[in-house]
């Protein structure tokens, strides 16, 4: 039963994870364009309601904070804010097609960094998927890519910092010795107070259209309930990244697209071309076909065990 309950709570995991991301994406859409509230100003209440989050569960027993060092977690909480911040910057200077493409090329970075930095191997099967994924979101992508010189540095840079942010996660919970909960305790705190300091030079803080504006109560209902959500994607990723590996999440995050374009053409009739349709059917192949590969090298690692005398 061990192996069986394992697989459960993963699979629990991964479907926390694929509902709230799927519901954080409509709410934030419907945030940005109905009520035009700023991105890493959420981003930021996210934080802010994922630490309360975690300071609750901690006061009710659910995990027990472990003592860490400030600057334990500084690169984990700098390459958050770089990687939002890059990120959103990349959105507000490219065209959705643009910022889709660039965010697929962080599977292979994370391959590169890990393979690089941390002697990871991984067999030629494994690399051989990312071919498929990559094709799957550049078909997706390639009706509506504009190059511009400015959005692609910032695009440049978000690949790179998420990368390593998506590496960290993983490799700070093994060298540490902390779950997700005890590390996240540490992190969204820090992460909070650096994206306060960076929200004032790219969005208002008073007025129309900053968090002190004028907003309706159903408005900051709407944000709280984002909070909340947030709350359950960070947590869920922390913990996925942790009993998986990096690439195992990243390679997820793209079927979490493709149901979250299938959603947008069922729910919002969004326009699905047949280049939308090969991309979705090619990055669900390539999904499907590095699931196999684990699966066999995690089973043929199994035997190899139990055969050892």
């Amino acid at each position: 039963m061990g192996p069986a309950l394992e697989r459960g709570r993963l699979a629990a995991g991964l479907l926390v994870n694929l509902a709230a991301s799927i519901c954080i994406v409509f709410l934030n859409k419907w945030l940005y364009v109905r009520m035009g509230f700023p991105n890493l100003t959420l981003t930021l209440v996210h934080f802010a309601v994922t630490w309360l989050g975690l300071y609750v569960c901690q006061a009710l027993g659910i995990f027990s904070p472990k003592s860490l060092r400030p600057r334990q977690v500084l690169p984990l909480a700098l390459s958050f804010c770089g990687f939002v911040v890059f990120t959103n910057l990349s959105l507000q200077n490219n065209t959705i097609g643009t910022y889709q493409l660039a965010k697929a090329m962080t599977t292979p970075v994370i391959v590169l960094i890990q393979s690089v930095a941390y002697g990871k191997t991984f067999p030629a099967r494994i690399k051989l998927t990312l071919i498929p994924i990559t094709l799957g979101v550049f078909l997706n992508s390639y009706y509506d890519v504009k190059f511009n010189f400015l959005g692609m540095v910032f695009a440049s840079l978000g690949v790179l910092v998420t990368s390593l942010y998506q590496v960290w996660v993983g490799a700070k919970q093994h060298e540490l010795q902390v779950n997700s909960m005890q590390l996240l305790y540490y992190q969204a705190p820090m992460s909070c107070g650096m994206l306060l300091c960076v929200v004032p030079f790219f969005e208002p803080v008073f007025g129309d259209g900053g968090i002190f504006g004028p907003w309706t109560l159903s408005a900051v209902f709407m944000v709280l309930l984002s909070g909340i959500i947030a709350f359950m994607v960070n947590l869920s990723i922390y913990w996925i990244i942790g009993n998986t590996s990096p690439v195992t999440y990243n390679m997820f995050g793209h079927f979490k697209f493709c149901i979250t374009l299938m959603g947008g053409y069922l729910l919002f009739k969004d326009p699905l071309s047949i280049n939308q349709g090969l991309g979705i059917t090619c990055t669900l192949f390539g999904i499907l076909a590095y699931t196999h590969f684990k699966l066999s090298e995690q089973e043929g690692g199994k035997s190899k065990l139990v055969q050892r005398p």
